[in-house]
């Protein structure tokens, strides 16, 4: 099993090579001596917290990303292997296959006259739906939104919310929904 310091080393390595950058010009940008850079990238090194933040500035990613285990290279992932989910009419299927912390992002098809019911969030969840084709409703605690091809409709997730396609073709969106409460940040 990797270390978070085995994480970091090859992060580090990789983010500087793809920005063709030497390690006394990233160094320099991050107010570090170049013998800390190349410590940080053999992976050798016990970092504080600022020395991290500083080389997280210098190449402008999170902490996260500089800490994350690093991700596969390019692949498909073929249809299939996204979950897919069947409320009332709907087809919704999850558009990434890793996790986003704190947001879920998935396709909406609602044939014509489909409906189905949201499920409230935790509190503070914004919801955002941007409509690809045909019009789809959103009704948000008696309140009605309609929006057409092009149209994002926003409202707050943690309420009782439902899905219409009040239209006469297929209706497709994109939902993007932003938790609320703590995330552990």
């Amino acid at each position: 099993m990797s270390s978070p310091a085995t994480h970091l080393a090859r992060n580090l390595r990789q983010l500087r090579q793809s920005r063709g950058a030497s390690q006394a010009q990233l160094a320099k940008l991050a107010g570090i001596p170049r013998a800390t850079w190349a410590n940080l990238e053999s992976g050798e090194a016990n970092p504080t917290l600022q020395v991290l933040g500083a080389v997280a500035g210098a190449l402008g990613v999170s902490l996260e990303e500089l800490l994350a285990p690093p991700r596969r290279g390019a692949r498909v992932h073929a249809r299939a292997s996204l979950p897919e989910r069947h409320p009332g009419t709907a087809t919704v299927r999850r558009l990434l296959p890793d996790p986003v912390p704190g947001t879920e992002i998935e396709r909406v098809e609602l044939p014509p006259g489909g409906r189905f019911a949201g499920v409230p969030h935790t509190a503070g969840t914004r919801e955002y739906l941007a409509v690809e084709t045909g019009a789809i409703e959103v009704t948000v605690t008696g309140e009605r939104l309609h929006g057409e091809a092009g149209d994002v409709l926003s409202f707050p997730g943690d309420q009782r919310h439902g899905y219409h396609n009040p239209g006469t073709v297929l209706a497709v969106g994109y939902s993007v929904v932003v938790l609320g409460g703590p995330r552990g940040d």
